[in-house]
């Protein structure tokens, strides 16, 4: 098989404003296992939404964006239902930022000769494709990027503040999250940055720096957790939407405890739902449910759900139910970004 062949079939990201679901997760309210318990991460969002005084954050991990739903993470952004994302440096560039650019996913399988994808410079993500020239392109954008910059430590929150900045002027697909977030003020956070695209753009820009004997800029992690936590130190209540776990899970629900160490009181996340298909019993789902984070002081659990599926699809169910029943227009915009931009 050709490239051309075996990129021809684009992931379309699916537009959860365009449907009611309203009817669907009402129906599940009344039904058993997954349905009940997503329409349950339904009702528990809406209150998020509708607390006034309550902070919110998405929160990915997984490939969701590049499975279909990265329109929907967008969403949430524009219509004010969240305001802070944490998130894999994944999910950020090499899905979302590389759409930005102009490329695409596609449509696979599984059932392929993998090493015959390699030859032809086509990655798998299970049933999509992506371009390796393409991300190469991704790759050598964060490296300008990355070259523009005074050389000191940077947050990734800042990082991502100058990529939104960037895809202002340059960018081919105008509705990114990245870029919506810059335009809003809602700060990206993504602990393990360089494990993306945005670590081998960033490599290359320490190496050709040594190289030329001159200063570079660096990623701070510290910064990083320090900046979430004095939101949620800010903020007091707040709730989280969580895609998968892994360390954006861990890293935000951290932050109370951080507060502790600083000698502040916060509440606990008062609001909690994860969207998994990890167990617990082997150490995966980061070792730890939304119960289980309650014992570590992370979160209450009145109003805490598990939902345990596959996440695309049920996470345009959610959203479209928010979108046409829950009170975002009215909500407060907090814009989070503005405690760092003074």
């Amino acid at each position: 098989m050709k490239k051309k062949s075996l990129l021809k079939d684009v992931v379309k990201q699916v537009d959860a404003t365009k449907f009611d679901s309203t009817p669907i997760i009402n129906a599940m309210r009344d039904m058993s296992f997954s349905s009940r318990d997503t329409a349950r991460a339904a009702d528990i969002f809406k209150k998020m939404i509708e607390h006034s005084g309550c902070t919110n954050a998405l929160v990915l991990a997984g490939s969701t964006s590049a499975g279909g739903c990265m329109n929907v993470y967008h969403d949430m952004v524009k219509y004010n239902m969240v305001d802070m994302v944490v998130a894999t440096g994944a999910s950020i560039v090499d899905m979302d930022f590389f759409e930005a650019l102009g490329f695409k996913h596609y449509k696979g399988t599984p059932f392929i000769d993998d090493n015959m994808l390699r030859n032809n410079y086509v990655d798998r993500i299970y049933d999509t494709y992506i371009d390796e020239e393409a991300l190469q392109v991704c790759d050598g954008t964060i490296f300008e990027i990355a070259e523009s910059l005074e050389p000191r430590p940077y947050s990734s929150r800042e990082f991502i503040y100058e990529m939104g900045k960037w895809c202002v002027k340059n960018a081919k697909k105008k509705n990114s999250l990245v870029q919506i977030a810059y335009e809003n003020n809602v700060p990206i956070f993504c602990p393990a940055f360089s494990d993306s695209s945005a670590g081998f753009g960033l490599v290359k820009h320490q190496h050709e720096r040594i190289k030329a004997g001159k200063p570079y800029m660096t990623l701070d992690s510290v910064k990083d957790f320090y900046e979430l936590t004095q939101i949620k130190m800010k903020a007091k209540t707040s709730g989280l939407f969580m895609i998968g776990g892994g360390v954006p899970k861990n890293f935000i629900q951290d932050t109370v405890v951080c507060a502790e160490v600083l000698g502040v009181d916060v509440p606990m996340h008062e609001y909690a739902i994860q969207i998994t298909v990890a167990d617990v019993r082997d150490g995966a789902c980061s070792s730890s449910t939304l119960k289980e984070a309650s014992s570590w002081g992370k979160v209450e659990t009145t109003f805490e759900q598990m939902v345990y599926a596959e996440a695309t699809t049920v996470v345009p169910l959610i959203f479209s139910y928010l979108y046409h029943n829950a009170a975002w227009k009215k909500r407060r915009k907090y814009e989070w970004t503005k405690i760092f931009n003074k």
